[in-house]
């Protein structure tokens, strides 16, 4: 996105404020208030990208590795998760708000193209920064004096630099949540996707990764299990976790070790999220066990032998 974004004059008295705050309001409410919204909309974002670079499957990390034709798909499938998530309806555009047509733009770049059928009508902008993991949301209603003068093959127009100003920001250079590969090292990708079965690229996963919230997204595209929530957790012995508390790491699910997360000082997780942890001293393997997780202490440094 665009490193410097005017400040919008879109306020009581200009002649779209109305209708923009109109939808805005009905956006948020039907998102369940705004950071439902925030929380929501981030996520399917990052979703809608991932599911398309898809690490665990292509070896690609980043959204700069695509085919032209794959960035394309990303426009369509935020269209169509942003109306599922919103619970709108399709329309002559690809929506239909407060009994206006609206149209979805999204862009990973800095600006939108606005096509020949939208202008005029009020249009959802969405966009996501990759390098700075920040997301957009706004409104704008296409009006010809806020598009540029020239047009691609398509007809297509974009947002012009004075035009920005008339945006209705609704999430303005929000946090998104990072790709989390783009942060992992290659061989360290190789490493975990070394593993033959589910269960070792689990635990590959978690002894390379310590001290970072993980999300339950990025566990099942490792593990490539339909149970793989089950192998996380202790599985009479068998699961991920009993294989790394051999080894004196501690696997914490968010939902379930909140109060031991908190007390050993690691990363707050939400209910989707797992972090690992080898404990440093024994008054930190005794405070897991007094969470009722019992580790290998010391650990056994040949305990992964086999298992990797």
């Amino acid at each position: 996105m665009k490193k410097t974004i005017p400040e919008s004059i879109v306020l009581a008295g200009h002649r779209d404020y109305d209708l923009l705050s109109a939808i805005a309001d009905d956006i948020t409410q039907r998102a369940g208030g705004a950071g439902a919204l925030a929380a929501g909309f981030s996520a399917m974002l990052r979703q809608c990208v991932d599911d398309v670079i898809m690490t665990p499957k292509t070896g690609r990390r980043s959204y700069d590795e695509l085919e032209k034709t794959e960035k394309t798909y990303i426009g369509t499938r935020v269209e169509i998760e942003l109306r599922a998530m919103l619970s709108l309806p399709k329309g002559r555009l690809d929506t239909v708000i407060l009994g206006h047509d609206v149209d979805i733009k999204n862009t990973m770049g800095s600006n939108w193209m606005i096509p020949t059928e939208a202008i005029g009508h009020p249009c959802i902008l969405v966009a996501a920064d990759e390098l700075r993991a920040r997301c957009y949301l706004g409104l704008i209603v296409a009006r010809p004096e806020y598009l540029t003068l020239g047009q691609n093959k398509d007809s297509k127009k974009s947002v012009s630099a004075p035009g920005f100003a008339n945006i209705f920001w609704m999430l303005l250079d929000h946090p998104y949540p990072p790709n989390f590969w783009r942060r992992v090292p290659a061989d360290v990708i190789e490493g975990i996707f070394a593993g033959t079965s589910g269960n070792q690229r689990m635990a590959n996963l978690f002894r390379a990764v310590q001290r970072a919230p993980i999300t339950r997204d990025v566990v099942e595209a490792v593990a490539q299990q339909q149970d793989f929530m089950r192998r996380i957790r202790s599985d009479n012995g068998r699961g991920t976790r009993d294989h790394l508390a051999r080894e004196g790491i501690l696997l914490l699910s968010g939902q379930y070790d909140a109060p031991l997360i908190a007390a050993l000082g690691l990363p707050a997780c939400s209910g989707s999220e797992f972090v690992s942890y080898r404990p440093v001293s024994q008054g930190e393997a005794d405070l897991a066990a007094a969470h009722g997780i019992v580790l290998v202490w010391p650990p056994d440094p040949d305990s992964a032998s086999g298992y990797t």
